[in-house]
C-alpha cells in the first residue's frame, strides 16, 4: 500500500532486550475514522445479546483485543481514512461506550495486507473463530466479493476466503454461494436462518435446473415465513432426489413443463408430493369458478 496516512498515536509496551522481533504496534484510532463497511462483511446483522455480553466485558476488563484496519490508499477529502479487517463488534461496543467522548481512541492494529481479497480473507478467519457465522452468510460475503470484482468467479472467491478449510466444506460454502446469486434476499425472507443442508439441498435442485421453479413458488406464495417457505420448497426438492435415485419417465422433447402461463394473471404449476402429483394455481384469476371449470374439464377428458 502507498500513500499512506500520517501515523496515528500508538501505544506499543517496549520490547526487551531478549525479545528476537518487535512486537506488533498498536495504534490508537478515532472511531470516526475507520470506515466499518470499507469491505463487504459475512456477518449480516449483530446479536443484540452478544453485543451486551461483549459491552458488559469491556466495562469490566476493557478492550482486551484490538482492532485491524488497513490505510486506505485515496481516502476521500475529510473522510474516513482507514478500513476495518476484523473487529466489527469491538468497534460497536466502542462507539457505544465513547458516543459522547470526541477525543477517545481505540486500539487498532494497522495491517498492510497485500490487497483488499486478503483483507477480506483475515476478517473471515476472524470471524470463523470469535463468532458462528450462518451458512448463507458465508455463501453472501462470497456472491459479494465477485459483484464488488475482486475475483473472477465464485471458485476463486472460496479458494482465497476459505483457503483453511478443507475441499469437502469449500465445496458447500460454493453451492451456498449458488444459491445466493440464483435466488438472493429479494426471495427468501430470511435466509440466515436456514442450515447448511437445507442450502445444499436447494443448490443441487439448482444444478438441476429448478432455479426458475424456485424463484416461481417463492414468488408466487403468500406465506413469507421461514417455515411457510420451505414447505414451499420441499416438493420441489423431492422431487429432484427422487429422480436421482429412480429412472426418470420417458418424457417426449420439450417436457415435462412444470410452469404454465395460459394467460395474464393465471400461473400453473406441477409439484410432486408424496401422495401423487399437485397442480398449483396462482394468481389473480385462480379463483373458486375457475377451478370448477377446471374440474369440469378434467371429468370429461378423464372420466369415463
Amino acid at each position: 500500500m502507498t500513500d499512506h496516512p500520517t501515523p496515528p498515536e500508538t501505544a506499543q509496551t517496549p520490547a526487551t532486550p531478549a525479545d528476537t522481533t518487535a512486537a506488533p504496534q498498536v495504534h490508537l484510532i478515532a472511531p470516526a475514522d475507520i470506515l466499518a463497511e470499507a469491505l463487504p462483511r459475512d456477518r449480516t446483522a449483530l446479536d443484540p445479546a452478544a453485543l451486551a455480553e461483549l459491552e458488559m466485558s469491556v466495562l469490566l476488563d476493557g478492550l482486551r483485543q484490538p482492532i485491524e484496519v488497513w490505510a486506505i490508499r485515496n481516502p476521500a477529502e475529510g473522510g474516513p481514512r482507514y478500513g476495518l479487517i476484523s473487529g466489527m463488534r469491538r468497534l460497536t461496543v466502542f462507539q457505544r461506550l465513547h458516543q459522547h467522548k470526541p477525543d477517545a481512541r481505540i486500539p487498532a492494529f494497522i495491517r498492510e495486507p497485500h490487497d483488499l481479497p486478503d483483507a477480506m480473507a483475515r476478517m473471515i478467519a476472524e470471524n470463523e473463530i470469535r463468532a458462528e457465522i450462518s451458512p448463507w452468510e458465508k455463501g453472501r460475503i462470497v456472491v459479494e466479493s465477485v459483484h464488488e470484482g475482486l475475483f473472477d468467479t465464485l471458485d476463486a472467491a472460496v479458494a482465497t476466503l476459505y483457503k483453511p478449510l478443507n475441499k469437502q466444506r469449500r465445496n458447500r460454502i460454493r453451492a451456498i454461494a449458488e444459491v445466493v446469486s440464483e435466488i438472493g434476499d429479494r426471495l427468501l425472507s430470511h435466509p440466515e436462518t436456514l442450515s447448511q443442508t437445507q442450502l445444499t439441498r436447494i443448490a443441487a435442485a439448482i444444478r438441476q435446473d429448478r432455479g426458475p421453479l424456485i424463484e416461481h413458488a417463492l414468488l408466487h406464495s403468500a406465506d413469507r415465513s421461514p417455515d411457510g417457505q420451505w414447505k414451499i420448497l420441499l416438493p420441489i426438492l423431492e422431487e429432484v432426489e427422487g429422480e436421482t435415485r429412480a429412472p426418470q419417465y420417458d418424457y417426449r422433447p420439450g417436457r415435462p413443463r412444470r410452469i404454465v402461463h395460459p394467460r395474464v394473471g393465471l400461473h400453473i404449476r406441477r409439484e410432486k408430493s408424496v401422495e401423487g402429483w399437485n397442480l398449483r394455481f396462482t394468481g389473480p384469476d385462480a379463483t373458486g369458478p375457475l377451478m370448477e371449470d377446471i374440474m369440469d374439464y378434467v371429468e370429461q377428458q378423464f372420466g369415463r
